[in-house]
């Protein structure tokens, strides 16, 4: 199951309706661009590592003949790195840092790009005994109580934000707690994920990197469903008055594709072992 974030119901675009007019605009675009633009798309460590990126970009690749190049970091060091002039467009799953970059001054366009929703795995044994809840904060408190083992990003990814968030809803400091069940890896999701099934610990992770990820291991999901574990990625234009040297007109065409007709049904069609990964849901914020 994968819960909606309430302000983003009903928020899809009717693109269909106005797809020849779209595309008559993307089209001039990437002539003004030429044929041998590139970019830097600075993005979140999910995207790449549930090989999203991989199915998606030759797709805009042999249609504009701009070539892509991609920074996958913690949403944290993607913001930091674009704040410097290090990408033309970001890609992160944690609003609360972005709504600080926009406030900088950094974006000057920012917009829904899809959702999933976060999930956790852990050992087919289940010690803490949390398969089939709904609450993730009642899971994680129940897994401190027991001390069983349990990975974290560490990183200030979007993913490690979001985990914090449950902690705090479960009223629990897991650091606080005597023992070395709570460990930080600081690496990606997916290298995350593999160090979880490697030693048997729980793990929160978003859906897309777990269903990648998720071979060689005996593990499965035991706690999904819960409204707070809504996981919303945003993609954000890198403001070219703040950051003058930036690839303003190819950034621009990559989020107008990407957020196009073709650019979601993309991402909707986008498949691991037969399971979706992510929903689209991409429309201009107000």
């Amino acid at each position: 199951m994968r819960p909606r974030l309430e302000k983003y119901r009903g928020d899809f675009i009717p693109w269909r309706g106005t797809l020849a007019a779209l595309w008559a605009v993307f089209a001039a675009a990437t002539l003004a661009v030429g044929q041998d633009a590139e970019l830097t798309v600075a993005s979140t460590t999910s995207v790449e590592d549930s090989g999203l990126f991989a199915y998606l970009l030759p797709k805009f690749e042999s249609r504009t003949g701009m070539k892509v190049r991609v920074f996958s970091r913690a949403s944290s060091v993607v913001l930091s790195t674009a704040s410097v002039g290090g990408a033309d467009v970001v890609i992160v799953n944690d609003s609360a840092a972005l709504d600080r970059f926009v406030d900088s001054g950094h974006t000057a366009r920012r917009q829904p790009l899809m959702y999933n929703d976060f999930i956790i795995a852990g050992p087919t044994s289940d010690p803490a005994k949390v398969a089939g809840l709904r609450d993730a904060a009642v899971a994680l408190r129940d897994i401190a109580r027991l001390r069983a083992a349990f990975l974290s990003r560490g990183d200030e990814s979007g993913t490690h934000a979001a985990e914090q968030r449950v902690w705090r809803f479960a009223g629990v400091e897991p650091k606080a707690r005597a023992g070395d069940w709570y460990r930080q890896t600081g690496l990606g999701m997916g290298a995350t994920v593999e160090m979880a099934l490697r030693i048997g610990a729980y793990v929160l992770t978003d859906r897309a990197t777990w269903l990648a990820h998720r071979q060689g291991g005996d593990m499965r999901i035991l706690v999904e469903g819960d409204p707070r574990m809504f996981d919303q990625y945003e993609i954000g234009l890198v403001s070219a008055a703040t950051h003058p040297h930036m690839n303003a007109a190819a950034a621009a065409a990559f989020v107008d594709w990407i957020t196009s007709a073709e650019g979601q049904d993309a991402i909707g069609a986008f498949r691991i072992d037969g399971q979706p990964a992510f929903v689209p849901n991409a429309k201009l914020l107000n």
